[in-house]
C-alpha cells in the first residue's frame, strides 16, 4: 500500500491529539487509541477504506509478526508483564505480600514512610523502567494500601522515579541505548574531548528534568504535597476508598477477584524478598550474558559497557520474570499448597495482566501509525530556521516534551531529537553540543510523563493498579511544574554556558516552586476543613 507523505504536513499530529484528547476527555483508553488508529489510517490511505482497513490489519499483524518471525520484543514485554503477574499472585498465595506488610507495619509507622520506602525502591531498582514500575509497585502496594496511600500517588512515585532514574544511570538499558546514539553523533560531528561514556555522564547533572522530578517525588512524599486531582484521591484514600482500577461495579468485582487467592498463614517476609531479588539479579545476570553474547558474535572483546549497549532487554526481562516465578513457587512448595489452588492463582495474576496488555497493543499500533504519519519529522522541523543559539537549549526541550507526548515514546523522540541537536549545535556553537544533547533526553522524559500513550506511563498505573487517566491526570501538574524549573534551567544554561550557574538557578525555582505548591496545597486543605 502506498501511503501518504506527511512529514512536513501539520496533518501528522491529528492523530496523536485526537487520541490524547478524547482519552483525556472521555477515560475510555481503548477507545480513543482506537479511533487515533482508525483516523491515522484513513489519512495515510487517503480516504480509502479497504485500504485503510488493509493497513490496520497489517499494523496488527506486525505486533506479532515482524519480517516472517515473532516479533520478539513486544512479545517478550507482553510475556514478562503475564510472568509477574504469575509471580505476583503467588507472592500473595504463599503469604509473603501479607508478613512483609506486617514486617513493614512494625518498622514504618506513618503514611509518609510508606510513600519513602516506594520511593527509595524506585531510585534503587534502575536497570529498566517496566521492570522497576512493575516490580517496585508490587513490592509497595500492599504497604501503602496498609497506610491508605492512594493508588493515583503510587503511580505518580513509580513513573517519577522509573524513567528519570534509567535515563540518568548508564547501567541501565535507557543509559546503553542514549550512550548509543552519543556515540554516533559524537563521530559524525569529529567530537574527541570525550568519549559517548563520558559525554552521558557529563550530561546527567544537565538533564534538569529527570533530577528535579526525582527530588520533587521525595518533597511530596514528605511534604504531602497534594495539588490539583491528586487531593481529590488521597482525601478519597483516607476514607478507605479507591484503592480498585475502575468505578463502583467494578470496584466490588476487582476486590472479589482479588480474594479469589487465599493467603497463606504460613507466610514470611523472605516469601516475598528472596524472589524479587532473584528476579533484580537474574535480569541485571542476563542483560550482561545478552550483551556479552552479542558481542562474541561480532568478535568484539567483553567490557561491562559494550555488554549494555548490545543487550537483548526483552529477552533478559523473560529471562528474570521465569527465574523469579520459578523462586516464588518455592515458599508454595514448602507450605505444600494443593496444586489446584497454584493453577488458579497463576491464573488470576495473569489475567489482572491482560487489561495492561491490551493498552499496550494499541498503544504500539498507534506508534506504528504516527512513525508511518511522520509526525516526529514533521515536529522537528519546527526548529530549523534562524533561531537564538542561546534559546536552543531551552526550545529543544520544549520540542523534544511536545514530540514525547504526542508520540509516547521517549525512546523514539531520543533517536529524532538527539542527531537534530548534534547537528543544530554543529552549525551554531558546538560548545553547546552538550547542553542541546541534555535538553533533548529531559524533554523526551516530560513528553513520556504527560502521555497517556505512553508505555511506560501505562506501566506505572498498571504496577499500582490505578486507573490509567487518573494517574496521567494526577502526575500532570507536578510534570509541569518540574518542567518550568527546567526551563528555567536551560534558558540560563544556553545564556551563561555554566552548569554550575545554571543548576543554582534551577534549583533556587525549584525551592520557589515547592514553596508555593506547599502554600496552595495547605491552603486547599485548609477550605475543605472549614467546608
Amino acid at each position: 500500500m502506498n501511503i501518504v507523505d506527511f512529514s512536513h504536513s501539520v496533518v501528522s499530529i491529528i492523530p496523536p491529539l485526537v487520541a490524547l484528547g478524547l482519552a483525556i476527555l472521555t477515560r475510555h483508553v481503548l477507545f480513543s487509541l482506537g479511533v487515533g488508529i482508525v483516523l491515522g489510517a484513513l489519512l495515510l490511505s487517503d480516504f480509502a477504506p479497504l485500504q485503510a482497513a488493509s493497513y490496520i490489519g497489517t499494523t496488527v499483524k506486525g505486533l506479532f509478526i515482524d519480517d516472517g518471525s515473532i516479533n520478539s520484543w513486544n512479545m517478550s514485554i507482553v510475556a514478562f508483564l503475564i510472568l509477574l503477574g504469575m509471580t505476583t499472585a503467588l507472592l500473595t498465595l504463599s503469604g509473603g505480600t501479607r508478613a512483609f506488610a506486617e514486617w513493614a507495619q512494625t518498622k514504618i509507622k506513618t503514611k509518609r514512610g510508606a510513600k519513602l520506602l516506594a520511593a527509595f525502591l524506585g531510585v534503587f531498582i534502575f536497570v529498566d523502567d517496566y521492570f522497576n514500575s512493575l516490580a517496585v509497585g508490587s513490592i509497595s502496594r500492599p504497604v501503602t494500601d496498609r497506610f491508605y496511600v492512594s493508588r493515583a500517588k503510587l503511580a505518580y512515585i513509580l513513573d517519577s522515579t522509573a524513567a528519570p532514574m534509567c535515563v540518568l544511570m548508564p547501567a541501565s538499558s535507557w543509559g546503553a541505548y542514549i550512550i548509543t546514539l552519543i556515540g554516533g553523533i559524537l563521530v559524525s560531528h569529529g567530537v574527541t574531548e570525550y568519549t559517548p561514556l563520558g559525554a552521558f555522564l557529563q550530561l546527567a547533572p544537565m538533564n534538569f528534568y529527570a533530577v528535579f522530578a526525582l527530588l520533587m517525588v521525595f518533597v511530596v512524599a514528605w511534604f504531602q504535597l497534594d495539588i490539583g486531582p491528586m487531593k481529590k484521591h488521597e482525601l478519597e484514600a483516607s476514607h478507605c476508598r479507591g484503592f480498585d482500577e475502575g468505578d463502583a461495579d467494578k470496584r466490588a468485582k476487582d476486590l472479589n477477584e482479588e480474594l479469589e487467592i487465599v493467603e497463606s498463614a504460613n507466610g514470611k517476609v523472605s516469601d516475598l524478598v528472596m524472589p524479587i531479588i532473584a528476579l533484580i539479579i537474574a535480569t541485571f545476570f542476563f542483560m550482561i550474558y545478552t550483551g556479552s553474547q552479542a558481542l562474541s558474535a561480532d568478535d568484539l572483546p567483553f567490557t561491562l559497557l559494550g555488554a549494555f549497549e548490545n543487550t537483548d532487554v526483552g529477552m533478559s526481562l523473560v529471562y528474570g520474570g521465569l527465574i523469579g516465578l520459578v523462586s516464588a513457587l518455592i515458599p508454595i512448595f514448602r507450605q505444600r499448597i494443593a496444586m489446584g489452588d497454584v493453577v488458579s492463582t497463576m491464573w488470576i495474576g495473569a489475567k489482572s495482566m491482560f487489561g495492561a496488555i491490551l493498552i499496550l497493543l494499541f498503544a504500539w499500533s498507534i506508534g506504528s501509525v504516527i512513525g508511518d504519519m511522520a509526525t516526529g519529522k514533521y515536529l522537528s522541523t519546527l526548529v530549523e530556521g534562524s533561531l537564538d543559539p542561546m534559546l536552543l537549549p531551552a526550545i529543544l526541550f520544549l520540542l523534544a516534551g511536545v514530540m514525547a507526548f504526542a508520540t509516547g515514546t521517549s525512546w523514539g523522540t531520543f533517536g529524532i531529537m538527539l542527531p537534530i541537536a548534534g547537528d543544530l549545535a554543529a552549525a551554531t556553537d558546538i560548545m553547546l553540543m552538550l547542553p542541546m544533547l541534555g535538553a533533548v533526553l529531559a524533554g523526551s522524559v516530560f513528553g513520556d510523563h504527560c502521555s497517556p500513550i505512553s508505555d511506560t506511563t501505562i506501566l506505572s498505573s498498571t504496577g499500582a493498579r490505578c486507573h490509567h487517566i487518573d494517574h496521567v491526570s494526577t502526575q500532570l501538574p507536578y510534570a509541569l511544574s518540574i518542567a518550568l524549573v527546567s526551563t528555567i534551567g536551560f534558558l540560563v544554561l544556553g545564556a551563561t554556558d555554566s552548569l554550575a550557574v545554571a543548576f543554582l538557578a534551577a534549583t533556587v525555582a525549584f525551592i520557589i516552586m515547592c514553596s508555593v505548591l506547599y502554600w496552595i496545597s495547605r491552603r486547599s486543605s485548609d477550605l475543605t476543613a472549614k467546608a
